[in-house]
């Protein structure tokens, strides 16, 4: 392939773009608020889930403290009628005033266990609460981390898309000075290795860090200018510059 010297030193230039382009996204990639907001999000959601579960747990709890409650009132209920009739001396015979005597103590004792469980289910249900105000509170905070979050990135990628703008604003100008066949091998390269083009500079590939050997600098000091050439080791685009130590 043959290409003016000028043309292969743009080569260089958009080399350089495209090496800032990749620097800018691999940028955007590692923004730390990405990290933030994706943590932020997962506890969000971490605590949607949560709250969710303890406000079934807490509506459950309710109906079991109102069962209990009601239960409480029915035996109070009985248990009131039952020492009224004692009270008014409605029992004549020892035996039915012994009995109900008997009924009203044990009504007593099935109220009181009956208090315990209500008062269980009301500790359970307060700690169930409790716990969903906390997470509540931490709900609302997690809004506002992530809207924060959302905004530093926000600002940053912009930052970014502008710098990246530019950047292939200069890289449409440097490639349409750069024939057609040319830059299709150049962005072939840089597809494969990531960078298409090098400069040989003071008898070295820029593109692989690696010295050439005195035949192949002798190939090169040979070759006419206009002559394109590859690097045999990996194969980019080899630029002579004034550098070269040719």
């Amino acid at each position: 392939m043959k290409a003016s010297p000028e043309a292969q030193l743009r080569l260089l230039e958009l080399a350089e773009i495209d090496t800032e382009l990749g620097r800018l996204e691999h940028r955007r990639r590692g923004l730390p608020e990405h990290a933030e907001h994706e943590r932020v999000e997962n506890r969000q959601a971490q605590v949607r889930d949560e709250l969710a579960a303890l406000e079934a747990q807490e509506s459950d709890l309710a109906r079991e403290q109102s069962k209990a409650e009601g239960d409480v009132d029915q035996v109070r209920v009985r248990a009131g009628r039952d020492q009224e009739r004692l009270d008014a001396g409605q029992v004549s015979s020892p035996r039915e005033l012994e009995n109900l005597q008997s009924e009203i103590a044990s009504l007593a004792r099935r109220q009181s266990a009956l208090e315990e469980v209500v008062l269980d289910v009301m500790e359970r249900r307060e700690s169930v609460q409790r716990r969903i105000g906390e997470l509540t509170r931490e709900q609302t905070d997690l809004a506002r981390e992530r809207e924060q979050v959302g905004t530093r990135r926000g600002t940053a990628t912009a930052d970014i898309d502008e710098q990246a703008g530019k950047a292939r604003a200069a890289r449409t100008s440097v490639a349409a000075a750069v024939p057609d066949d040319l830059l299709g091998l150049y962005d072939r390269l840089r597809a494969q290795h990531g960078v298409g083009a090098a400069a040989l500079k003071h008898g070295r590939c820029e593109g692989c860090h690696l010295s050439l050997n005195t035949v192949d600098l002798g190939r090169i000091r040979a070759a006419a200018p206009d002559e394109v050439l590859r690097c045999e080791e990996c194969q980019r685009i080899l630029v002579r510059t004034p550098e070269s130590g040719l």
